[in-house]
């Protein structure tokens, strides 16, 4: 059996949710997309914690609630269709451990719809306001195809204009990847 070990994005970013989310937080999902983060990190929070979940597509919505179902974590999560950008109306500023991203767009869904620059970058303003000292946030930024380069392009000229006295930002790119790779991103509350 081969036991490498893996480095996608997604794993790269779970490790390092799974190191600094504990039992009684207060998380946030802001791409719910078919629920596998929302459900992450409800198992993360246990019963005494509680994770928001956001998408705009019913369809994201109702993926996300039926995954929860299925895997009795309901009662640990709140699944809202709505943007992300107004997550600072559902949380308290300085509360949050961990904020997820997953900018791009739904899998197995339409890919005429995904995530915009616009509300991309007021969504990770909010979200660095409800971070609490040494939250994390987590972005896995997918690109090209349908979506293009946009926000992608956006968003990577917007990150180095956080300010680094109050948060570290780090990149992950894979250099050595083709055909657009997901790019990991970790933005820690702190220095």
């Amino acid at each position: 059996m081969d036991r490498r070990p893996s480095f996608s994005a997604l794993d790269i970013i779970q490790k390092v949710i799974r190191e600094h989310v504990q039992e009684g937080d207060l998380c946030i999902d802001a791409t719910a997309g078919r629920g596998n983060d929302t459900a992450f990190l409800s198992e993360l929070v246990g019963e005494s914690g509680h994770v928001i979940a956001f998408d705009i597509q019913e369809d994201a919505v109702n993926s996300t609630k039926k995954l929860l179902e299925e895997k009795g974590l309901a009662s640990r999560a709140e699944v809202l269709l709505e943007s992300h950008s107004e997550m600072a109306r559902f949380a308290q500023p300085g509360t949050v451990s961990c904020i997820t991203f997953n900018f791009g767009w739904l899998p197995k869904g339409d890919h005429n719809i995904f995530t915009k620059k616009e509300t991309s970058i007021p969504a990770i303003e909010a979200g660095l306001e409800l971070l609490k000292e040494d939250g994390i946030m987590t972005l896995i930024l997918y690109y090209g195809k349908e979506t293009g380069f946009e926000e992608h392009d956006a968003l990577l000229e917007f990150l180095p204009t956080i300010d680094s006295s109050k948060y570290t930002v780090v990149e992950m790119p894979f250099v050595n990847r083709s055909n657009c790779p997901p790019i990991p991103i970790l933005i820690l509350k702190g220095r």
